[in-house]
């Protein structure tokens, strides 16, 4: 199919609920780059949201991919299988959680980390049955289900879904006594991310989620960290939450778990939290797949094989320096931290899309959020050489009339 007929397609027999880049139709990957129908050549600076960490069909991953799909695939959790324990012990020895609970999507994984720490606070800590309060941030993305818009402030998401799920505060994000002001008997946990990818790169200031750690501490509250986008060495740590030495009591990882290559996502939690699901209580027909728990467990390795950590951490300062440095009438600040990089223009310059448009002719993929932000979030395979050749490019789009 050329373009036109691709665009064409989409529009009569797809469901028009995405708006994607317009000029470009992605038929392969390799590494860093993606290939449109045409053959022009992209660096792609989007990962697909931080979900291809490890570089697009990486040999490794189809090797995994291709054994096991010759193997087994699925049988589901009603038995045992052989791949589904390798995983979870990796998964413990990266993590130090005492105990996994594997998912597919990532909005799975937080609804499965809402329900288990709802259903610790009525056998735990007391809370009256159907009471149970989560608090959350202003700005936050954690999925699109009907639960996790209720807890939104993005009026689109909410919008015509209704009724909406109760059970949730809003606070402002990076106020942690706001959190603390919250608080009431009746508080469950506290949900965040450790840097709002979605709602614009915003970085909460030095201490922001060692306060958050210590005020659940003292009101006995769980704190949950959704680390979907920035876990896994997305910041230049293996979890963002690493940058402040805080060990979050629910854990919830999706995306680049599996390279890209397979829906795998995971809630992790030790015994005391996690102890309180039993069968039946919770469970997926893929959630633990052979395939997928294979995907996961390769995926990780190559993290960890490839120094991919450390490589998000070294190129990601290199490349915020870079984009620092550059002089654009329309930058209002650079801020990130490793590989998750937002640059916001100021209202004036006609917001982010236009740029991101601009970018692609450059043969540079990024995606616009919250209007004023561009967003960079390339594989953290990335290197300097690669950089170089994208800064002019991004300087040249950024000084645009």
């Amino acid at each position: 199919m050329n373009y036109q007929t691709i665009v064409d397609t989409e529009q009569q027999y797809g469901a028009h609920n995405y708006t994607p880049l317009e000029g470009v139709a992605i038929e392969r990957g390799e590494g860093l780059w993606l290939y449109d129908v045409s053959g022009r050549r992209y660096l792609d600076c989007l990962s697909a949201y931080s979900a291809v960490s490890q570089g697009h069909c990486h040999p490794r991953l189809v090797k995994a991919m291709t054994e096991q799909a010759q193997t087994l695939t699925l049988c589901s959790r009603a038995f045992r299988n052989t791949r589904f324990a390798s995983f979870l012990l990796l998964l413990h020895e990266l993590t130090g959680y005492d105990k996994a609970l594997p998912m597919n999507s990532g909005a799975e994984a937080v609804e499965t980390a809402i329900k288990l720490v709802r259903k610790w606070a009525y056998l735990k800590k007391g809370v009256p049955d159907g009471q149970a309060e989560i608090i959350v941030c202003q700005n936050n993305f954690h999925g699109r289900t009907t639960t996790l818009i209720s807890m939104s402030t993005e009026p689109q998401y909410r919008a015509h879904f209704g009724p909406h799920t109760p059970g949730f505060k809003v606070v402002p994000f990076g106020e942690a006594q706001a959190i603390e002001a919250a608080i009431t008997p009746q508080t469950a946990g506290v949900l965040l991310e450790p840097i709002q990818g979605e709602g614009g790169v915003h970085v909460p200031t030095a201490g922001y989620l060692r306060q958050v750690r210590e005020i659940c501490t003292r009101h006995n509250v769980l704190f949950m960290a959704d680390e979907i986008q920035t876990g896994l060495g997305r910041t230049g740590r293996f979890f963002a939450c690493d940058h402040e030495d805080v060990r979050p009591d629910v854990m919830i990882l999706g995306k680049a778990l599996s390279g890209g290559f397979y829906p795998v996502s995971a809630t992790l939690a030790d015994d005391p939290v996690m102890e309180v699901f039993q069968p039946g209580d919770h469970g997926s027909t893929f959630g633990g797949n052979p395939l997928g728990c294979a995907m996961a467990e390769e995926a990780l390795r190559i993290i960890i094989d490839e120094g991919l950590v450390e490589n998000s951490a070294n190129m990601g300062q290199y490349f915020l320096e870079r984009l620092a440095e550059i002089p654009s009438p329309h930058v209002k600040e650079v801020r990130g931290k490793g590989l998750l990089i937002g640059v916001e223009v100021n209202e004036a310059a006609g917001g982010a899309k236009r740029f991101c448009h601009a970018l692609r002719d450059q043969g540079i993929l990024c995606k616009d959020t919250h209007y004023t932000v561009i967003r960079f979030a390339p594989p953290l395979t990335i290197d300097r050489q690669t950089i170089d050749w994208a800064i002019p490019r991004i300087t040249e789009v950024l000084n645009m009339p």
